[in-house]
């Protein structure tokens, strides 16, 4: 009788904590999807001067607040140079549509290395270049990618 027990019990936690992980990852399905995929961010120090990055790729937000590191973990000179490095190379493919993909490379990007953007649009920026590599499986620097 003990026996039966014990099995009825251990066969009843098993189910339960089976349901409860099954909640949990829809749950976080759930709440990813509702994350907009459209990022838009203006800054500015003047007001005349606005910088601004829009990002519309499907599933950049939630891959962002999934794997990129905090925010200062990098500084704002190791983000600005990655960054000179893959604008290069990303608006040399823009211009090689025979060479490259033009559906990857639709539009070039204007970035001038002597401006300050600040942290935040080089920060977005970066981890742009980031998602795009490993989700396009593309190498835009001698490099390897690294969150």
């Amino acid at each position: 009788m003990k026996k039966v027990l014990f099995l009825l019990i251990c066969a009843g936690m098993i189910v339960y904590s089976c349901s409860v992980k099954e909640k949990t990852i829809t749950q976080k399905k759930d709440d990813i999807q509702k994350v907009s995929d459209t990022i838009r961010l203006a800054l500015g120090s003047d007001e005349d001067v606005e910088h601004e990055i829009i990002i519309f790729e499907p599933g950049f937000t939630a891959w962002l607040i999934g794997y990129a590191r905090p925010r200062d973990y990098y500084s704002q000179q190791f983000l600005e140079g990655r960054n000179r490095i893959y604008v290069t190379e990303w608006n040399i493919r823009c211009i090689e549509p025979s060479r490259y993909d033009a559906n990857l490379y639709q539009q070039q990007i204007n970035y001038r290395n002597n401006v300050d953007y600040g942290y935040e649009v080089n920060y977005q920026l970066y981890y742009y270049f980031i998602f795009f590599q490993q989700k396009y499986k593309q190498k835009l620097a001698a490099f390897p990618a690294r969150l």
